[in-house]
């Protein structure tokens, strides 16, 4: 997937359908696989959004985290090998964006006189650094 669609993806999810982070993630890790989202994925994305309130993990590591398992288990992993999945993504996110933090990565925090989705230009960056990391690590992989 290349990053002109990422970019305009993850416009659309924004400004379009106003979707939050998780969801945008989601939502374009799973057309990039062609791999169909469960209602109820999409449900806990958004109670997520509440949680990014709050400003600790950051949705665009949650929404890869989750689509992971989503995928590893598509593919045929077991839990073993879905956690080390995930635990190599995160040590890649946080050593390409420096943090796994939202307060980190977004340090303005989300006040009502911010322009709507800050975070557009960082997650079409994350976007394709969860894309690229699953072209690399889930490649081969038999489901």
């Amino acid at each position: 997937m290349d990053e002109k669609l990422i970019a305009a993806r993850v416009h659309a999810s924004y400004h379009l359908d106003d979707q939050n982070c998780v969801t945008t993630t989601l939502k374009i890790l799973a057309e990039k696989c062609n791999l169909p989202l469960a209602g109820q994925v999409l449900d806990a994305a958004v109670g997520m959004h509440g949680a990014g309130g709050y400003r600790a993990q950051c949705g665009l590591v949650e929404g890869t985290l989750m689509f992971l398992g989503i995928l590893g288990r598509e593919k045929g992993l077991g839990d073993k090998e879905i956690i080390e999945l995930c635990y190599r993504y995160a040590e890649g996110f946080e050593g390409k964006f420096s943090s796994l933090l939202c307060r980190e990565l977004r340090p303005e925090g989300f006040a009502p006189d911010q322009p709507p989705h800050l975070c557009e230009g960082l997650s079409c960056r994350t976007v394709a650094f969860s894309a690229a990391f699953i072209d690399e690590h889930m490649t081969g992989k038999d489901g």
